[in-house]
């Protein structure tokens, strides 16, 4: 059986409480940029949880979403890059080949969803904190465009060993840092080749939607609902 990577977000379980951008941060090497460069639009996450409210004031709610890249299958970043930087991999995953990258920008200027970054600045951590990075992942130096991956150098790890042991990678098994880290669990990863899978059977609910679908950029990430608002 092939796989072909996707996520499910349950915004019923969503909190807000970011530990999901915390841990992308320190999984794959993201420097923080700060509150001043933060305020010339140059903020720099992988993953965003953005807030907006619902109702009038004061009857009104506060909620949540998580954004990442969404990994579309008709990637409107892929066909700008002048130098295929940014492509489609056999797995459903929008990759990104950080040396190949020129810096054009063309990719985040064509993302619907804004969930490209471009490295402004050479990266830099204050003490103690670059003693906490991950050894599995390159640091990008400036001038690349950088994005959500799934993480996958766990998703090679995990690979690698059913591999190694002659089986298929277990449902689960191949966990992103912000699925493994989410406290409510409100993200789920998995195969959706799969049809057994945790999100392959999320994402056959009444529930289910996908970002901006209109569009049609076939996203592999789905959201569910919020139940009863």
């Amino acid at each position: 059986m092939s796989y072909f990577w996707g996520m499910v977000i349950d915004l019923d379980r969503c909190t807000g409480c970011e530990a999901c951008v915390i841990a992308c941060h320190a999984e794959n090497n993201i420097p923080v940029v700060g509150q001043d460069r933060c305020a010339e639009g140059r903020s720099f996450n992988w993953i965003r949880v953005e807030r907006y409210w619902e109702g009038e004031y004061p009857d009104f709610k506060i909620k949540f979403i998580p954004i990442l890249c969404q990994n579309c299958q008709h990637a409107p970043c892929e066909p700008v890059c002048p130098v295929f930087a940014t492509y489609h991999n056999p797995e459903g995953l929008n990759t990104q080949i950080y040396n190949r990258c020129v810096g054009t920008r063309y990719c985040a200027n064509n993302c619907p969803y804004k969930v490209r970054f471009f490295n402004w600045f050479s990266p830099y951590w204050d003490e103690p904190l670059q003693n906490q990075l991950n050894p599995d992942l390159s640091v990008r130096g400036r001038g690349v465009m950088e994005k959500c991956t799934f993480c996958i150098q766990r998703i090679r790890e995990a690979k690698d060993r059913a591999k190694d042991e002659g089986r298929q990678v277990r449902d689960g098994e191949a966990q992103p840092a912000c699925v493994q880290t989410c406290p409510p669990r409100a993200l789920i990863f998995g195969n959706l080749n799969d049809p057994q899978s945790e999100v392959a059977q999320l994402i056959k609910g009444q529930r289910r939607f996908r970002l901006l679908e209109e569009l049609g950029t076939e996203p592999v990430v789905y959201y569910l609902k919020r139940v009863g608002t």
